[in-house]
């Protein structure tokens, strides 16, 4: 069963490969891998980012309706983390990219959506079909997609469960990058080379204010900057690395980061 889930670490980035042939479907055991994958870059100080990608046709067709009909309930708890180990991990501060080989359908879609960036392959396609299945894309998809696309074409989706190839996901910013299959786990790669190479800390940081302030209107965001409850937002203000960066500009030369 570990098969399923693959990690693989090189320079502070973890990959994650979704391999559970045909279609990558994730069943509650799946989904408990998946966040124990993410939960260990949360934990290891090592791990600055991680790619979640699949393998073959399939990013993920989402959750396995196999499992459903074998008796796996609709409103089963997949895990601490929620469906993929990620939909509901909100406390997650460090970055994933969800790098999309192919077909993101339904929890797949979702599961996407759940991290912080997108790159995908000119193949790929998104799609939360749940409305013709008699559900709603309740792990994330009603949630997020309103949020990351124009209020009309996130409520065709829902509506109707149609397909968005990647050029047209591009085009409405839903994506990063669109780059040809063979290039896609470079692209991901370049951008998490990109993340590990800036302060940690304030990679934390960054990720706790975006969470802190994502319903606020710029004012009520300003208020809990400096109201002091954002902690990894003041543990950045106080940190060496916050001298280290600008005193490594005026030296001309790279910064070192301790995370601290």
């Amino acid at each position: 069963m570990a098969d399923v889930v693959r990690t693989d670490v090189q320079d502070g980035v973890l990959t994650i490969t979704l391999d559970r042939p045909k279609a990558n479907a994730i069943d509650v055991a799946t989904s408990g891998l998946l966040y124990a994958a993410f939960e260990r870059l949360q934990n290891d100080r090592a791990l600055r980012v991680a790619i979640i990608t699949g393998t073959g046709r399939f990013f993920s067709a989402g959750w396995d309706l196999n499992a459903a009909s074998e008796g796996e309930a609709i409103d089963v708890v997949h895990s601490p983390g929620g469906f993929a180990g990620l939909t509901e991990f909100f406390a997650l501060d460090k970055p994933v990219i969800a790098a999309v080989n192919g077909l993101a359908m339904g929890g797949g879609f979702e599961l996407a959506l759940a991290a912080d960036l997108i790159v995908c392959a000119d193949s790929a396609e998104f799609a939360l079909p749940e409305i013709k299945l008699g559900m709603l894309a309740d792990s994330g998809g009603i949630l997020r997609l309103p949020r990351r696309l124009p209020a009309a074409i996130a409520r065709e989706m829902l509506l109707t469960g149609r397909r968005m190839r990647a050029d047209e996901a591009a085009r409405w910013g839903l994506v990063n990058q669109v780059v040809a299959p063979a290039a896609l786990m470079d692209a991901a790669m370049a951008v998490a080379r990109q993340i590990v190479a800036a302060a940690p800390l304030a990679v934390t940081a960054l990720k706790q204010v975006l969470r802190a302030t994502e319903t606020c209107d710029v004012a009520a965001g300003f208020q809990l900057l400096r109201g002091g409850s954002i902690n990894g937002y003041q543990t950045m203000l106080a940190s060496d690395d916050a001298r280290e960066g600008p005193n490594a500009f005026a030296e001309k030369r790279p910064p070192v980061w301790r995370a601290r």
